[in-house]
């Protein structure tokens, strides 16, 4: 498409391939928004654009609407997000609701042949580590490959004392729990990979979970906890082995043309730092083993 679509607190520039957002700065627009800066969405990535009228009058909402399993900020913001911090949202005024409409339609024309279909990777970048914040009771912060959590005393229960520091390398969590500060009991929580792979059980309310933090007034707000979750997420799906589906135990034979994507974002994934040249080449060679 090559245009470029301003409205309020974002802009969209649309690509052949893509479109990518450019979140403004000030002190009215999501602090979220301002954090996450841009975002470069695939059309694949996509399964909907709606236009739809504001919540504000005069206005009109451009809704581009992602796959399941396509971004990893809003998996691990599981539907927790309040509707003026969607960053798939585009408000703009009234009168530009012409343009909108033909830019929704254009959108829908590029969406991809999987768009009704969940989505097998993620395909839209989480923020890259190093990312941290404080929770009310300890420091959590995220490096690309651990997870570590640091104590405050005048927060930390006694369990959490008694087990001391914690970290975590990616290789050894399953899933993030992430549930908003904006609700009661929000805490950001990692589910640590059992001997078949799958999450093991927690171990009890996060306040007394060495896997987890807590949030509370002013600990663990969205637009820093958020990302962090959604990084550490993308990185543990990242670190998953290969499973198979037959009875056998031999590989499934992948599509060349998933098995491609992936090893696409494999590659984005080495350019940001998030893997080492090892494990880039590792993960690729168990891709191409697919074929």
């Amino acid at each position: 498409m090559g245009d470029v679509l301003a409205g309020i607190h974002s802009t969209w520039e649309f690509d052949t391939d893509s479109v990518l957002i450019r979140f403004e700065r000030g002190i009215r627009t999501p602090k979220l928004f301002q954090v996450l800066g841009e975002r470069r969405i695939p059309y694949e990535a996509l399964s909907s654009v709606d236009l739809t009228p504001g919540t504000r009058k005069g206005t009109v909402v451009l809704h581009a609407v992602p796959r399941p399993g396509a971004d990893p900020l809003l998996e691990a913001a599981a539907g927790q997000l309040r509707q003026a911090a969607d960053p798939y949202r585009l408000v703009l005024p009234g009168e530009r609701e012409t343009l909108a409409d033909y830019y929704a339609t254009e959108l829908r024309s590029a969406l991809g042949p999987l768009a009704d279909e969940d989505a097998d990777q993620y395909l839209v970048a989480a923020p890259a580590a190093p990312l941290q914040f404080k929770a009310f009771d300890g420091k959590v912060s995220f490096d690309g490959k651990v997870v570590s959590f640091r104590w405050f005393w005048t927060g930390a229960s006694s369990a959490k004392w008694k087990a001391g520091d914690q970290s975590f390398p990616v290789s050894e969590l399953a899933d993030v729990e992430w549930r908003s500060p904006e609700i009661a009991g929000g805490h950001l929580r990692l589910l640590r990979r059992g001997p078949d792979g799958a999450p093991r059980d927690h171990e009890g309310p996060a306040d007394q979970d060495p896997a987890a933090v807590v949030f509370g007034l002013g600990y663990g707000l969205v637009h820093e906890s958020l990302p962090l979750a959604a990084s550490v997420l993308e990185a543990v799906r990242a670190a998953e082995p290969i499973v198979t589906d037959r009875l056998d135990g031999s590989r499934r034979r992948g599509n060349p043309a998933d098995i491609a994507n992936r090893i696409r974002h494999l590659g984005e994934l080495h350019a940001s730092g998030l893997l080492t040249d090892e494990e880039f080449t590792a993960k690729k060679t168990e891709l191409l083993a697919e074929l």
